[in-house]
């Protein structure tokens, strides 16, 4: 018994003493200044019925948004089969190396919004191996026409391509083999920008993610709703985000780490044009929004990309301004500090 009782303790102790060693090494210290960037994505600002140029042009010349995530879609950006159509991305770098803004620029399948993997009509019925052949090629056409941006800081390649949950039914099975073939494919096309892997904050294990890109973004939701729990805020601490990140630090080595995905906006099953603005609001607030922001600079990540400017700038119409108003506050602020 004796030996039972030494033997835990003795275990207990290296636990003990590990833990601690390992919790030192996660720490994290806050940044001096948190920069913040928002992601624009121009189906989705159709979806909303919105003139996407126009909420774009907001985005730069009223929130005077200088860091951008952009979305190269597939569907947008090939419509037929070999006929591309650069208008909107054209549009959109030329305007951001206008005014100066870096861009975090995604290409591939699973790109953000619902549903998760965007595919052209015409090709939908194909195999999945004449698929890929074609994904690749779609990649190398963008890539090429836009490599010589200034603008364009980081490659995304796909988005959170490991989070299996909520793409199963759009998007099958997750094919590694494949992934890492696109992310070699992207190198032999541009070696002079990192490729960004993103992966979910609170579902993600972040190991894949990590080990392929060069830099590595994370998704942070605070507030959540579903039919059987109703509203709930998160439960994981900030610090959580630490400890997972001096995981894969140990395990893969250093790297840029960042926010790509920090959400602003309601957790809905329905499109926000079929909800009323009072659930909206009951789901998302500038109360929350603040919430969310005290949370997120918990995390300590430097760079903070805010996720739902969309849906503030439709609020507008609605007779809402309040979130478009706090966001420009806050993204006015991350101007003001790099001028």
């Amino acid at each position: 018994m004796r030996r039972v009782l030494r033997l835990f303790l003795s275990v207990s102790g290296v636990l003990l003493v590990a833990g601690l060693v390992f919790a030192v090494y996660a720490y994290k210290p806050a940044p001096e200044t948190i920069t913040y960037g928002m992601s624009f994505n121009t189906l989705y600002a159709r979806e909303l019925g919105l003139d996407w140029q126009e909420v774009y042009d907001a985005f730069l010349d009223d929130l005077q948004v200088r860091h951008l995530r952009l979305a190269a879609h597939w569907p947008m950006v090939e419509p037929q089969n070999d006929v591309y159509n650069f208008a909107e991305l054209d549009y959109q770098l030329a305007r951001a190396e206008e005014v100066g803004a870096e861009v975090v620029f995604a290409v591939g399948r699973r790109l953000p919004r619902w549903p998760e993997c965007h595919v052209p009509a015409w090709a939908e019925g194909l195999t999945w191996e004449d698929q890929q052949t074609e994904i690749l090629e779609y990649m190398e056409v963008v890539m090429e026409r836009y490599k010589d941006s200034p603008a364009i800081t980081y490659w995304q390649i796909e988005n959170e391509p490991y989070l299996e949950v909520f793409a199963r039914e759009h998007c099958g099975s997750f094919d590694e083999a494949f992934f890492i073939a696109e992310v070699a494919h992207a190198r032999s096309i541009d070696d002079s920008r990192p490729l960004l892997v993103t992966d979910s904050g609170n579902l993600g294990t972040w190991s894949g993610p990590y080990e392929h890109g060069d830099a590595f973004g994370t998704s942070v939701y605070v507030h959540f709703w579903n039919p059987e729990l109703g509203q709930f805020r998160t439960i994981l601490p900030p610090w959580f985000y630490w400890w997972k990140e001096a995981f894969v630090r140990l395990l893969h080595g250093e790297q840029e780490t960042m926010l790509i995905e920090l959400s602003a906006e309601p957790w809905l099953i329905e499109p926000i044009t079929d909800v009323d603005v009072e659930t909206q609001f009951s789901r998302m607030n500038p109360a929350m929004f603040d919430d969310i922001l005290d949370y997120a600079a918990g995390t300590r990540f430097e760079k903070q990309y805010l996720w739902g400017g969309e849906w503030w700038y439709w609020l507008i119409g609605q007779g809402h301004p309040e979130m478009w108003e706090r966001g420009r506050e806050l993204l006015q602020t991350t101007y003001n500090n790099e001028q």
